[in-house]
């Protein structure tokens, strides 16, 4: 999920995953959500745990812009 500059801090970004949180609990043969996050993106690392993911490993060097990697914090949702 990615939430643009101009529309950060309204909202956005809880509105979708509760959506899809909803939806994923709405199938009984889901059981749990899994998602990555940029290791720095502290706004959404904080969004996430808030609806109650958690952190369960870490992927060290999952992204690469240019010539600055990036790790991503792996989180799980149970339902």
């Amino acid at each position: 999920m990615y939430v643009s500059p101009e529309k950060r801090g309204i909202g956005v970004g809880k509105y979708l995953i509760l959506k899809a949180i909803k939806k994923a609990k709405e199938n009984e043969e889901i059981e749990q959500i899994y998602l990555t996050v940029v290791s720095t993106n502290s706004r959404a690392k904080r969004l996430y745990s808030s609806l109650g993911f958690k952190v369960f490993g870490k992927d060290k060097k999952a992204l690469k812009l240019e010539q600055t990697y990036f790790d991503e914090e792996l989180m799980v949702l149970f339902l």
